[in-house]
């Protein structure tokens, strides 16, 4: 194995996020793609394998696929089947497709999912996705736990004046089912987008009730248990702990390196790359990688 990647702060990257399309069968009010704005460019599934080759080398620990919806890319079975061992993988999704395909998944060797799902009543859903497909997404989860891509986390992104009031719908839907995690999303506020809500007193009225806090070893992220129900919190805005404790480097969907979640100025091309020449180029992603929030 080659030398683990650290960067010039100390910190190890042992997590590679994946984007595997900017392709969405929804259109929510609230989405920036990352910056994506051309489908047509997307990597095929070898120049993927090369890249999850060249990261096993480095000995990254685990990979989680997005999107856009990964789901809606045709190879995706093959592409996770590819993943090499040792690795952990994952996959954040709408939830959509998941029905149908989960135990496909399962079976391919995917271990957990994300689910996006940023309401549970069918027109705010609506609302926010553009689309009434709410059944289809609850179908989905109870598929994963049925195949035991666990724990499922559901993620929701808190929307100021849409959904902010369903917080404890939310908690009573995960509640007295280990396998469910609830993630409260802040909100990236780009463009001074009108939905954005600071989650501080969210999260101090989450401490104040819970039973039992923990601290997750990825980002210092705290876990909060309360009444049956684990609840994370999100904050990637202004926060110190979460750069601190960033161990991820991303790739775009078209072929990009992505030092930083909150950078588009220092992105290193990968695309169709191979060998020693892809390995240097993981090596420079690295030594660009600093801090957002110092």
């Amino acid at each position: 194995m080659t030398q683990a990647l650290r960067d010039s702060y100390g910190r190890p990257v042992t997590n590679l996020r994946i984007s595997l399309t900017s392709r969405c069968n929804l259109s929510c009010i609230y989405c920036h793609a990352e910056g994506e704005k051309n489908p047509e460019s997307e990597m095929s599934a070898d120049e993927i394998i090369a890249i999850m080759e060249i990261a096993a080398k480095f000995g990254i620990k685990s990979i989680k696929f997005t999107g856009g919806e990964p789901l809606i890319r045709l190879d995706i079975l093959k592409i996770i089947r590819a993943v090499p061992k040792g690795i952990e993988c994952s996959i954040t999704t709408n939830g959509i497709l998941l029905a149908e395909m989960a135990a496909d998944l399962k079976a391919a060797g995917l271990r957990r999912v994300n689910v996006s799902l940023d309401s549970l009543n069918p027109k705010t859903y609506k609302q926010i996705t553009g689309s009434d497909r709410l059944s289809e997404v609850l179908a989905g989860i109870d598929a994963a736990l049925n195949v035991g891509l666990t724990p499922v986390k559901l993620n929701m992104v808190v929307l100021l004046g849409i959904n902010d009031q369903e917080l404890n719908d939310f908690l009573a839907f995960v509640r007295g089912n280990r396998n469910l995690v609830l993630q409260l999303i802040e909100l990236m506020h780009f463009n001074n987008c009108e939905y954005h809500g600071d989650l501080t007193r969210v999260e101090c009225d989450l401490a104040a009730r819970s039973e039992q806090i923990l601290t997750r070893r990825m980002h210092h992220r705290k876990k909060y248990c309360l009444d049956g129900a684990e609840v994370e919190v999100v904050r990637p805005l202004h926060n110190t702990e979460f750069c601190a404790f960033c161990n991820r480097l991303r790739v775009t969907s078209d072929g990009k390196l992505k030092p930083c979640l909150l950078r588009t100025d220092n992105h290193v091309t990968v695309r169709g790359k191979k060998g020693a020449e892809l390995e240097a180029l993981f090596r420079e992603a690295v030594a660009r990688r600093e801090p957002f929030f110092k």
